[in-house]
């Protein structure tokens, strides 16, 4: 069975499993060009609960946010590799600028974020917390980046 939900599918889904007392945590990103930072990113998520679910910025998502000539790989292309890990239990793509609707959609027990966050400087902090939620940080120190990658690739 795919992993690949829609938002309003995942959500219903997700209700019926956190009636069963099921711990929820969701993580983010684009994750364009996976690697080894991402991995471990998700696999830390995935050890503070039960099931995570992974959104993925959309195509037009991602443009916005990294700007023209991204993504390299289109969103669902990045959606079916990160159904692939074995810690990913769900995956969903979003549209908007940033994941706040799939939070209050979804309401995870724990939002989690990268290395180069803090609690404190979550963004969709005040968002979780509002509902009871709450955030944490996950993975190795950010040695890795695909725009960094990119970078050295350009430079030849």
């Amino acid at each position: 069975m795919s992993k690949h939900r829609t938002l309003e599918a995942l959500a219903a889904e997700l209700s019926t499993l956190r009636a069963g007392g099921r711990k929820i945590a969701l993580a983010n990103g684009v994750f364009d060009l996976l690697h080894v930072g991402h991995l471990r990113y998700l696999e830390g998520a995935r050890a503070l609960a039960d099931l995570l679910v992974v959104a993925v910025n959309s195509d037009a998502s991602t443009r916005a946010y990294k700007g023209p000539g991204r993504p390299l790989v289109p969103a669902e292309e990045r959606a079916e590799l990160l159904a692939g890990l074995a810690c990913t239990d769900f995956v969903v793509i979003f549209d908007a600028p940033d994941v706040r609707g799939v939070i209050r959609a979804l309401k995870p027990d724990i939002h989690v974020k990268g290395t180069d966050y803090t609690p404190e400087s979550i963004p969709e902090r005040d968002e979780v917390l509002a509902y009871g939620g709450r955030v944490a940080v996950a993975g190795d120190p950010k040695n890795h980046s695909t725009t960094a990658a990119l970078a050295l690739l350009r430079k030849g």
